[in-house]
């Protein structure tokens, strides 16, 4: 069940002249990825086949990621008239793919299937929220505000879930972290670098990972502050099962944001690089 619509966001107040252009690339990449969420409910029905319950939650689910992208691109559209949300998000769904026959989690256990859709939901929560913080667009800043919202309670809906099956399976507290840290290292995969390249460059064009890459995260990692910082950190944390506040928190998203901070330098290095 939906917790908003789109008519209920307020279109009419889109205000042009409070566009940061910078933001405007970042918004048609994401409308691919979140649109795109129906193909990941294949995947996880194929993960879960004899969970009814779970299965009930993730069709919700991904009927809430479809509607984050749609709002993103309309969004876009109005940021851009000339840009069309449909065709982009057929260019991305011909040549992006996840394995959706597979019959077993690629994460090697059910559990670290969830704890990896707990690190994804992090990432979206703390991004979205950082946006809306740093637009000053004003439909923008209410579309990502429900977007991040929505992206806290599907943590929770998958955090839960863990669980239950944390008590099945028993998976360790290294493998745990070792799980988590290898899903928010695939940030850099193709999935946000062929977003971006479909979302912004012509068909004629081809696609250059390492470029994209660099494209996007230049972009999106300046709009985080410290503050998102240490609220993701502190929802991995208790995913893995650590405390998510005290001294290993702090230490860690200190870590984090110099981390953080060092990339997105590289990243704005690269994208004026000549190709």
């Amino acid at each position: 069940m939906k917790h908003w619509r789109i008519d209920q966001v307020a279109w009419e107040r889109f205000d042009s002249a409070k566009l940061d252009p910078e933001l405007v690339p970042l918004v048609k990449a994401a409308a691919m990825v979140e649109r795109n969420g129906t193909d990941y409910a294949v995947y996880l029905n194929n993960v879960f086949p004899d969970d009814p319950d779970f299965q009930g939650a993730v069709a919700n689910w991904a009927t809430e990621e479809v509607q984050h992208g749609d709002a993103l691109g309309r969004w876009a559209m109005l940021a851009d008239p000339a840009w069309d949300y449909e065709a982009a998000f057929a260019r991305y769904r011909a040549g992006y793919h996840i394995p959706l026959d597979a019959q077993a989690s690629v994460r090697g256990s059910r559990t670290g299937e969830l704890i990896a859709r707990c690190m994804v939901e992090t990432g979206t929560s703390s991004y979205y929220t950082a946006l809306a913080e740093a637009t000053r667009e004003p439909v923008l800043a209410q579309v990502c505000r429900l977007i991040a919202a929505d992206e806290y309670r599907h943590f929770k809906l998958f955090y839960d879930h863990m669980r239950r099956y944390l008590g099945r399976e028993r998976i360790g507290l290294a493998r745990r972290l070792r799980i988590a840290l290898g899903r928010i290292g695939e940030s850099e995969d193709d999935e946000l670098a062929f977003a971006f390249h479909c979302g912004n460059l012509p068909e004629s064009t081809a696609f250059d990972h390492r470029r994209c890459t660099a494209a996007y995260m230049g972009r999106a990692m300046s709009y985080y502050r410290p503050h998102h910082v240490v609220r993701g950190i502190g929802m991995i944390l208790k995913a893995v099962g650590l405390p998510p506040r005290g001294r290993i928190a702090a230490a860690s998203a200190w870590l984090f944001w110099r981390v953080l901070q060092s990339r997105q330098r590289r990243f704005a290095r690269q994208r004026t690089q000549p190709a």
